[in-house]
């Protein structure tokens, strides 16, 4: 049996950088790519759902039990099965945000909400999370000057909004610095990339040989 793959989840804001970092990891380290919400066929429903901008909004804790039924699907279908085949995963979001977003963002109990963020997961952690944090008004400017008619419901929220989502990710690597790597999303794109494969590596070691 192969050894058990690693789960590294990139975090951040809208307009961090985050997706970029997380596909040049995922190639850097030949592991499995993925993202939340909608990486299955019930999760792209439910994406539609929680981020059309011209769909009604869900209430609070409606739009926090959709991203925890995608989250379960997404597990159950995708990230469990490639971690037990010896894969390492590459997520564009994960559990902590559902905490930043519906917990710090639209004032959800965090604590509360941590229990449904397991149970949905079945307990699955992160190995490692990486922030990738940056000023809001960089992040606003960044979605902007890339189309910003084409935001999706959450990019709309405004700096308020986005204000207290990136607190609630500080919060949370502040407090399991184990877990976490937070870095600088205004370095150069390829700089932050090496910091982030540099950083992963002593943190987890190296990818298995071959990747996924």
């Amino acid at each position: 049996m192969p050894a058990r793959g690693r789960l590294i989840a990139l975090e951040g804001i809208d307009g961090c950088g985050k997706t970029t970092q997380a596909r040049a990891l995922a190639g850097v380290l030949g592991a499995m790519l993925t993202h939340e919400p909608g990486a299955t066929a019930l999760g792209a429903q439910l994406r539609r759902l929680l981020l059309d901008p011209d769909a009604s909004a869900p209430s609070s804790r409606a739009e926090a039990l959709l991203m925890a039924a995608d989250r379960a699907e997404h597990v159950a279908l995708v990230v469990e099965p490639a971690l037990a085949a010896g894969a390492w995963v590459v997520t564009d979001r994960y559990s902590a945000s559902t905490i930043a977003y519906q917990g710090y963002g639209h004032g959800l109990d965090p604590p509360a909400l941590a229990g449904l963020v397991r149970w949905a997961a079945g307990g699955l952690q992160a190995d490692l999370s990486v922030l990738v944090d940056v000023e809001v008004e960089v992040a606003a400017a960044r979605l902007a000057a890339a189309g910003g008619h084409g935001a999706d419901r959450m990019e709309r929220l405004g700096p308020a909004f986005a204000t207290r989502v990136r607190e609630g990710f500080l919060t949370q690597a502040a407090a399991d610095p184990e877990h976490w790597l937070v870095v600088d999303g205004g370095t150069e794109v390829g700089v932050l990339t090496a910091h982030i494969v540099a950083s992963v590596r002593e943190r987890l070691g190296d990818a298995p040989a071959g990747g996924r």
